[in-house]
C-alpha cells in the first residue's frame, strides 16, 4: 500500500512538471513561430485543455492525499490511546501489587481489571492484523457450512460480559425457521458480526438497547444479519462513508473509542464471502441499523 501510494505521488509530480514544461514550450513557442498563428491557435487551445485538465486531477488527487493523511492521523492517535491506556493501566495495577500488601479480594478485583485491559489490547491488535488480511487477494478464506445465529449468539454472549450489560440491553430476535447457514469462514464471520454489536454498543452508550436478529430474504436466496441501535445515528451523506478505513463518524470520534476499522473489517468479509454489508439511518440521534448480507448456503446433497 505504501509502495503504491509513493508510486501515485511520483507519477503525479512527474505529471505537473510536464504540464509546466509544456506550458513553457508553449509560450516560446509562440514567440518563435509566431508567423504560424493558425497552427499554434490550434494546437495552443488543445494544449491548454490538456493543461486545464491536468491540473484539475492534479487538485484532486492533492485532496484526496490530505484527507487520507488526515484519516492516517486519525487512526494513529486512535490506536496510539487504545494500545498506551490499557498497557498504563495493567503498569499500574502491577506497581501497586508489587508495593503494596492487599487483602484478597482487593487483588482478585486488580486481577480482574488487568484481564480485561489485557483483552482490550488484545482486541486492539486483532483489528490491525485483521484489517491487513482481510484485503489481501492472495489470503484464501476456509470453505465450510457456518451457522448464523450460533456464531451471534456467541458474540452476543461475549458483548454481555465485556462490556457488563443486562439480558435488556443486548436482545436476540430470532426470524427463522431453522439454522441459518451461509458457507465460509467461522473466524472471519464472528469478526465482522462481533465488530458490529461492538460498534452499536460503543455508539449507544451510556444505555445501549441493541436488537441483533437473522432472517431470509424475501427470495429466501440469502440471509440478512441486523444490528439495530438508539444510538447516535447517521447523518445522510456518511452511510456510505463509515465502511471506509479509518473513518470516523465527524463529531463522534471523541465520545466513542476506537481505530476506525471495525466497519471496515465488516464490508471487506462481506465483500470475501459474496455479500454486502450497507447501513441506515434516520439521520443524527436517531439510531441505526447494519446488514450483513450474505448468501445462503446450497442443501447437502
Amino acid at each position: 500500500m505504501v509502495s503504491g501510494r509513493r508510486r501515485s505521488v511520483i507519477f503525479f509530480t512527474v505529471f505537473g512538471i510536464c504540464l509546466v514544461a509544456i506550458a513553457v514550450a508553449l509560450n516560446v513557442g509562440w514567440v518563435v513561430i509566431s508567423w504560424r498563428r493558425g497552427v499554434l491557435a490550434v494546437f495552443g487551445l488543445i494544449f491548454f485543455l490538456v493543461i486545464i485538465a491536468g491540473m484539475v486531477l492534479n487538485t484532486i488527487f492533492l485532496v484526496r492525499e490530505i484527507r487520507r493523511n488526515e484519516q492516517h492521523d486519525s487512526f494513529i492517535n486512535a490506536v496510539t490511546h487504545e494500545l498506551k491506556t490499557p498497557v498504563a493501566s495493567i503498569r499500574l495495577y502491577l506497581q501497586t501489587l508489587l508495593t503494596r500488601e492487599l487483602d484478597e479480594a482487593k487483588r482478585q478485583e486488580f486481577y480482574k481489571v488487568m484481564l480485561e485491559d489485557s483483552d482490550r489490547l488484545l482486541n486492539t491488535i486483532e483489528q490491525v492484523l485483521r484489517a491487513g488480511s482481510t484485503q489481501s487477494h492472495f489470503r484464501r478464506i476456509a470453505q465450510l457450512r457456518v451457522d448464523l445465529s450460533e456464531i451471534a449468539g456467541e458474540c452476543i454472549t461475549l458483548a454481555r460480559t465485556r462490556f457488563h450489560l443486562g439480558e435488556d440491553a443486548l436482545v436476540y430476535d430470532e426470524r427463522t425457521t431453522g439454522p441459518a447457514v451461509v458457507i465460509g469462514d467461522a473466524d472471519e464471520l464472528k469478526a465482522a458480526i462481533w465488530n458490529l454489536i461492538d460498534n452499536a454498543v460503543k455508539y449507544s452508550a451510556p444505555d445501549p438497547r441493541v436488537t441483533i436478529s437473522v432472517e431470509e430474504t424475501a427470495d429466501r436466496s440469502r440471509y440478512a444479519l441486523k444490528v439495530r441501535d438508539r444510538g447516535a445515528g447517521i447523518s445522510p451523506h456518511e452511510l456510505k462513508r463509515v465502511f471506509r478505513r479509518f473513518y470516523r463518524i465527524h463529531g463522534m470520534s471523541v465520545r466513542a473509542k476506537g481505530s476506525g476499522l471495525g466497519l471496515f473489517i465488516v464490508r471487506s468479509v462481506a465483500k470475501r464471502h459474496g455479500g454486502k454489508a450497507y447501513a441506515e439511518s434516520e439521520g443524527s440521534g436517531r439510531g441505526s441499523t447494519f446488514t450483513l448480507l450474505l448468501p445462503r448456503a446450497p442443501e447437502p446433497v
